[in-house]
């Protein structure tokens, strides 16, 4: 690990479902206790931190972005004393924790809401949006109008997502205290930092004027959403949150930047906002260079332009996963290709749980979607529980996940497909993963490097160089099932190139000339040494 390693910027996080990693008490659900087994297995890896999905108290009618208690444990996933042996046990072995914190909504059995739909007079009368009519043209993102009725206390309340989650009002002083005082409590609790779940839409516009019209699709689409999300109110939020989190050490908050732009991250992130924030073009590409390239270079425009630092995805709890969008059949050589992409960018990568072994989306039937909007809109959209299926640890029944029948069924190929085969195999994703990280842990270069990107010739091919100081390493992606003749930038023809890594072992280091060819499915990455 290099000298100034700050671990937020040039390490790399892994996303955890806590739900879906190991389950300790057989009942078919992960859980802390799990997850503490696990920890040797991800210090193993190399990862830096773990980002934990909501593990809140929940009744899941979002499958934990539906909280009814932001400072307990759902007992499903443990105790509080279970969360804090996570926190000592995870820095005992030098890895980080952030929680996902989901602060715009709360799950309408949470007991403000509980209290607030009393009646219009009681203490928490206004800690939500109570209104007399339907305001507005507003929709919800799950489906149908964002108002609902309440028959107990006969007025609408407002919901950007599920009718169980209705939205807090941040207007309100003591909602926004209560709020902060969730990020001290886990603060307290030796968090290292926090995952803010649709973080741009707390405030809405205070007049709750109507959307103007756009194309879309579905209703949420059809809408500019100028007065339900981004209001000029996050910035001395997010700056009072800022100076809480700077109260401790290197602590960071990243944020979900809901419908995200690259101008939005411009806004919410600085040295006295958010340490980063997500855009999830990255994550969206179509496995095309030309299309890489245009989300590389957003990025690279908000690190030079504003110093924003970037940071790149390519599976989460809400997409389907790499290999289930890129890879064809049983073949992982592209998935390979792409984890060098993730892992030598200028940027913190962040790695969903499973893809080190290239695990898929789970096929389900219909009667076996969970999932809200899964259910709503099968089959033309079937939902996230594909990507949320338990890990698999090895070829055990239920994958060594559980002994007993897990919350979502696991993915047929956990025989074939799991840690303990792939760590068997030299040649696996897993331990090409594990031999890429161990490569960008010891080398600034591919931390906090510079970042140049070298003119495709041909077109599926992405290629770029690291420089710090006197280092220089050459990044040489082959996206396609052909070889590929890649000619070297002017500063490699005239030196030795050493192979640093590269998914052909077989591939001798380079001794000067024009070109080189690639072949298909090609990831290798040289250290450029300039002949004396």
């Amino acid at each position: 690990m290099t000298e100034d390693f700050v671990w937020w910027r040039d390490g790399i996080i892994y996303q955890i479902y806590p739900r879906s990693f190991s389950d300790s008490n057989q009942d078919g659900l992960g859980d802390l206790p799990g997850i503490v087994s696990r920890l040797d297995y991800l210090a193993e890896l190399g990862v830096d931190a773990i980002w934990l999905s909501p593990f809140y108290p929940t009744p899941d009618k979002d499958f934990g972005y539906d909280i009814s208690d932001h400072c307990a444990v759902d007992p499903r996933f443990g105790s509080l004393e279970d969360f804090d042996l996570l926190v000592e046990e995870a820095h005992r072995r030098n890895l980080r924790v952030i929680l996902d914190l989901v602060l715009n909504h709360t799950s309408d059995q949470h007991i403000w809401f509980q209290e607030s739909r009393q009646n219009q007079s009681n203490p928490r009368a206004d800690w939500y949006l109570w209104q007399e009519h339907i305001p507005n043209n507003w929709q919800s993102v799950f489906g149908g109008r964002a108002w609902t009725f309440d028959p107990k206390r006969k007025q609408f309340y407002y919901h950007m997502f599920l009718a169980e989650q209705p939205d807090v009002n941040w207007r309100n002083p003591l909602v926004r205290q209560a709020q902060l005082d969730v990020v001290r409590f886990w603060l307290e609790r030796g968090v290292d930092g926090f995952r803010l779940d649709v973080f741009n839409v707390y405030y809405k516009d205070e007049k709750l004027r109507s959307n103007p019209i756009a194309l879309g699709l579905r209703a949420f689409e059809r809408q500019k959403h100028i007065y339900d999300t981004d209001q000029p109110e996050m910035i001395p939020l997010l700056q009072e949150l800022r100076n809480i989190l700077d109260l401790y050490p290197e602590r960071y908050a990243v944020g979900e930047t809901f419908l995200g732009s690259p101008e939005k991250i411009a806004r919410y992130c600085g040295d006295d906002r958010l340490h980063a924030a997500f855009d999830f073009s990255f994550l969206e590409s179509p496995a095309k260079p030309v299309k890489w390239i245009k989300a590389i270079q957003n990025w690279e425009e908000l690190w030079l332009d504003h110093h924003i630092w970037p940071n790149y995805v390519l599976s989460n709890h809400d997409n389907p996963r790499t290999a289930t969008r890129y890879a064809k059949g049983e073949d992982d050589r592209l998935l390979k290709v792409l984890m060098m992409l993730l892992l030598t960018l200028r940027g913190t990568p962040f790695l969903y749980y499973g893809d080190e072994i290239g695990m898929r989306d789970v096929p389900l039937r219909r009667a076996e979607i969970l999932d809200p909007p899964g259910k709503k809109y099968w089959p033309i959209y079937k939902g996230r529980d594909g990507c949320r299926a338990p890990m698999q640890w090895d070829d055990s029944p239920y994958g060594g996940f559980s002994k007993v029948k897990p919350w979502l069924p696991i993915h047929p190929d956990y025989p074939r497909r799991n840690v303990r085969t792939q760590q068997a195999n030299p040649d696996s994703l897993l331990n090409f993963t594990k031999r890429l990280i161990a490569v960008r842990r010891e080398n600034r270069a591919l931390q906090q490097g510079d970042f140049k990107l070298l003119t495709p010739q041909p077109s599926n091919i992405l290629a770029y160089q690291r420089d710090f100081k006197d280092e220089t390493y050459l990044v040489i992606l082959n996206f396609s099932a052909q070889k590929q003749s890649f000619e070297l930038p002017s500063q490699a023809v005239e030196a030795d190139c050493k192979i640093v890594h590269t998914t052909h072992p077989q591939r001798k280091d380079f001794k000067g000339g024009r070109s080189v060819m690639l072949n298909p499915f090609e990831a290798t990455m040289w250290k450029i040494q300039l002949k004396e």
